[in-house]
């Protein structure tokens, strides 16, 4: 029964040890989201007010509004997950102080008690008197040994109260420190609650200004829309057809195939793209995901909807695209204004960047992890520089944001 009552307390000790350790883990993973959200709050502010239009657009206005809203709210949801988090340090912590405490307090009476036995007895005749009045050499021996025992035993309990007290000073310091960080955090999340109900309502009266022409931004919308399905229809043909030439060359079932036939090296490539899902670069050095991927409600004109096939990344003027991984130049593609699109190949995978107003590279150029791509163009009337972004399996979109890092 003591055997197994032993290991139970062996057990709930690790496992308390591994939930505090996961907790800290936790913790540090929302701090460094949090001091990046921090970044990208600055970042998007100083884009959205240096950007100089030559008209005044109010559903661009309510979209910014609602891109700074948005990042406030990301924000203040990490805060107090992390003040939580915090929360739950500083009850462990307490409770170690707690345990130690009493450890600390059991301690200081045992080594009262024998302080208090060995003043008794402290003479040094008695002492000898106790070895002397042994029946034989053996128990005399035994005696001495006992006698070196408890004085190192005194020795070790006074250490181990020094070490004790000391431990239970680090964590009141530890455990005062968390206390300040957590009003900090919770500070921080009051200063951006009350920024972020001075943005709603400054909102509410966009918004009111745009009931009243819902008709005419929605068939603004529904005529972007229609342009978004032309090129993305182009840039599926170009996968398809390139998906047939491969199929074709590999006599397999040419144009009816939709899915690559790919050589050794183009399944290495294709393995080495997928093993690094989640952890892809950016495409561009610095932005923010202003429209995400798949069908949506739009975001300011609710009664119209928009599909997506990829993401839209605002950055700044001048920025560059970069690609998110090695491959090979597919195909580089002109649009409407003559803007342009390069499609590389990873295997199987295709990645997708659109709106560049000029291309650094050239059709079966091989590329390579953050190799300048092109400039985004920059629009003159709106001011925005937004890359379009798509990544695919053959012919099938996926979600950029589930490969690229902290999209």
């Amino acid at each position: 029964m003591r055997l197994n009552l032993k290991y139970i307390l062996l057990f709930v000790l690790l496992l308390s040890s591994t939930f505090g350790f996961a907790q800290k883990s936790k913790r540090k993973s929302l701090e460094a989201r949090r001091i990046q959200l921090q970044k990208d709050k600055v970042y998007i502010n100083a884009l959205l007010s240096n950007n100089k239009r030559k008209k005044k657009n109010l559903l661009i206005d309510v979209k910014d509004l609602n891109d700074k809203i948005n990042t406030r709210k990301k924000l203040i949801a990490v805060i107090t997950s992390e003040s939580n988090e915090l929360g739950n340090e500083i009850y462990l912590n307490q409770l170690k102080i707690n345990k130690n405490t009493r450890a600390l307090d059991a301690l200081k009476k045992d080594y009262a008690t024998m302080i208090f036995k060995s003043y008794k007895s402290k003479s040094q005749n008695s002492r000898l008197m106790f070895l002397l009045s042994s029946d034989n050499f053996f128990q005399a021996y035994k005696r001495f040994q006992y006698m070196k025992q408890y004085a190192n035993y005194r020795k070790q309990q006074g250490e181990n109260i020094q070490k004790k007290t000391i431990e239970i000073q680090q964590l009141n310091d530890t455990l005062k420190l968390k206390k300040e960080q957590k009003t900090t955090l919770l500070n921080s999340k009051k200063e951006e609650q009350i920024v972020i109900e001075k943005e709603k309502k400054d909102q509410i009266g966009l918004l009111a200004q745009v009931k009243k022409k819902e008709g005419k931004y929605r068939r603004q919308i529904q005529q972007f829309q229609k342009e978004e399905r032309r090129i993305d229809n182009q840039i599926n043909k170009i996968i398809s057809d390139a998906i047939a030439a491969s199929n074709k060359k590999a006599g397999g079932k040419g144009k009816s195939a939709t899915e690559f036939t790919l050589t050794a090296e183009a399944k290495e490539l294709a393995s080495k793209f997928m093993l690094n899902k989640g952890k892809l670069p950016w495409p561009v050095e610095k932005g923010y995901v202003s429209t995400y991927y798949g069908r949506q409600p739009h975001p300011i004109v609710k009664t119209a909807t928009i599909q997506s096939n990829g993401v839209r990344i605002t950055t700044e003027k001048g920025s560059v695209a970069r690609a998110v991984f090695e491959g090979k130049v597919l195909a580089v593609q002109v649009m409407t204004g003559n803007k342009k699109a390069v499609l590389l190949q990873h295997g199987n995978y295709i990645t997708v960047y659109k709106n560049l107003e000029n291309v650094l590279v050239n059709p079966g150029d091989n590329v390579k992890t953050k190799q300048k791509l092109g400039t985004i163009f920059t629009n003159k009337i709106t001011g925005k520089t937004i890359l379009g972004f798509l990544l695919s399996k053959n012919t099938k979109t996926e979600n950029p944001a589930t490969w690229i890092y902290n999209m």
